[in-house]
């Protein structure tokens, strides 16, 4: 197990409002003690090859590894150029998963947004073929793509297709395919789905190729009953926040236990740092503690 670092309280900073650059994230990184970096699309201002080259040196300048990137895919348009154009975008960032990471890095892929109107099979249907085709890239690539159980890319209009656990099983299931294609677990994810994070985990454990590591709690005063929405589904309201990995509300004994038993080798990726650095250096310092804990005995 390996510990990598994204910058989710940078995010909007670096993508969006550009006051702050993946350079920027970089020097800042070296604090942290993490052996990798998590890259997201939106990092990229450029694809131009001497932009990606220069991203690329600035990694290894720093000591780091790019062992995943973080893609959106929405394969659920119900226009088909749409969703061509989507399969076109996520192969382009495969190739970029490849030129910083190198192969067997693993590239995230997402089923699309729950858009009303579109039925589950419907929905399966379009989601199964385009990952099949992006397969077909990473595979020519050497890289493998992780679909994680998702809620909402942050730019979205709606939350995950297949956000719930027996969606998210049945699109898996679907796609046979295991040497460049997986999961990437993230157990926040399932929580604000409604869902068990370590039932969710011990029925794709075997699957698992990367795993992002964040967590949630409720703020002083609220209970779950609070933030559940009609459906079962959580959202993220003010209420549940993200905090310190490992004092939230996720298990992380139980679920490195699983992923030790199943002899998980991956990279887990610190998800963090909403209200600042330290909190991200804490979360990866107690990624350690469980590393030496459940994978170095």
């Amino acid at each position: 197990m390996k510990i990598a670092a994204f910058p989710k309280c940078y995010l909007d900073d670096i993508s969006l409002h550009r006051t702050m650059s993946v350079f920027d994230w970089i020097e800042q990184a070296r604090a942290l003690g993490a052996e990798g970096l998590e890259m997201y699309e939106g990092f990229f201002w450029s694809l131009d090859d001497a932009y990606i080259e220069s991203i690329g040196e600035a990694i290894e300048g720093a000591g780091f590894a790019m062992p995943m990137l973080c893609c959106s895919p929405d394969f659920t348009n119900p226009d088909p150029a749409e969703r061509q154009r989507a399969v076109e975008e996520e192969a382009r960032m495969i190739e970029v998963t490849r030129r910083l990471g190198g192969p067997g890095s693993v590239c995230r892929v997402l089923s699309g947004q729950r858009r009303p109107g579109v039925a589950v099979e419907q929905g399966l249907e379009w989601v199964v073929a385009c990952i099949e085709e992006c397969i077909e890239v990473a595979r020519e690539k050497d890289i493998v793509l992780g679909l994680e159980n998702h809620y909402k890319d942050g730019y979205w209009q709606y939350p995950e297709f297949a956000q719930r656990t027996e969606i998210f099983v049945e699109l898996l299931d679907a796609i046979p395919e295991r040497k460049h294609f997986g999961v990437q677990y993230d157990p926040s994810n399932a929580l604000v789905a409604g869902d068990d994070p370590v039932e969710l985990l011990r029925r794709v454990a075997d699957r698992v190729v990367t795993m992002h590591a964040s967590d949630r709690f409720l703020v002083d005063g609220a209970t779950l009953d609070e933030v559940l929405l009609p459906d079962g589904l959580i959202g993220y309201p003010d209420k549940l926040q993200h905090g310190i990995t490992g004092q939230g509300s996720n298990d992380y004994g139980a679920i490195f236990s699983i992923l030790r038993d199943r002899g998980f080798d991956g990279w887990v990726s610190i998800e963090d740092g909403m209200d600042g650095m330290e909190e991200m250096r804490e979360s990866i310092e107690f990624l350690k503690r469980m590393r030496a804990k459940y994978f170095e005995q």
